[in-house]
């Protein structure tokens, strides 16, 4: 039995549709950037859409489809940290050698703490508060989220898998506290309440003590 092969008409909306949205991805990518550069340079109050959309090349237009507010850059930038922190612990996890969940743990937030290094502290607090600010209007709105990517849900999924975390244990919650957990370490630190104490250290530390607790 033969499949049919699409007719080239179609092949060529296929492409032209996959050239479409890369371009769109393109474009908002080239917003999060220049926003982020401007507030590193400027800070977050002194930096208008107006201002982003130069730096961007693109109309204010074009800036509010695909960001309604000047603070959703900041939320998209928020999910982008957690991503690369998630993406950081997948990669660990499909390595050959045994994994200990500490280690992963601990390079998950050495990567964070890095990746917020790159911004001064009004910036990481402010990105914060947005994204408290974002969960408050899902809650009120009765729209709750449960695909929310926890840096640390497959790390726990895999490591209960393997009997290194208790079977009673719900490792969606725990990836959802132990997640809180980090926001809120990230916004202590960026306010200077660790003094000479890293974040990965401090976190890292109340992390352990809670999977200690359920062990």
């Amino acid at each position: 039995m033969t499949g049919v092969r699409p007719s080239p008409s179609a092949d060529h909306g296929q492409r032209r549709a996959a050239l479409k949205q890369e371009r769109s991805r393109a474009t908002q990518r080239s917003l999060v950037h220049a926003a982020i550069a401007l507030w590193r340079a400027n800070g977050y109050a002194g930096t208008t859409v107006a201002d982003i959309c130069r730096a961007a090349g693109v109309s204010k237009s074009l800036f509010y489809f695909y960001f309604p507010r000047k603070e959703d850059v900041l939320s998209e930038l928020g999910v982008l940290s957690t991503q690369g922190a998630y993406r950081v612990a997948h990669e660990l996890l499909q390595r050959p050698s045994s994994y200990e969940v500490a280690e992963v743990i601990s390079a998950v937030l050495d990567s964070l703490q890095r990746q917020m290094q790159r911004n001064p502290p009004d910036l990481i607090i402010e990105i914060i508060l947005e994204g408290y600010r974002q969960e408050h209007r899902i809650a009120a709105s009765g729209q709750f989220r449960d695909d929310a990517p926890y840096m640390f849900f497959e790390l726990f999924a895999t490591a209960q898998a393997d009997q290194k975390l208790p079977a009673h244990v719900d490792v969606w919650h725990l990836a959802e506290v132990v997640q809180s957990m980090v926001t809120e370490g990230v916004r202590h630190w960026a306010a200077g309440c660790y003094g000479e104490r890293s974040m990965a250290e401090v976190v890292g530390g109340d992390i352990a003590t809670l999977i200690a607790g359920l062990r």
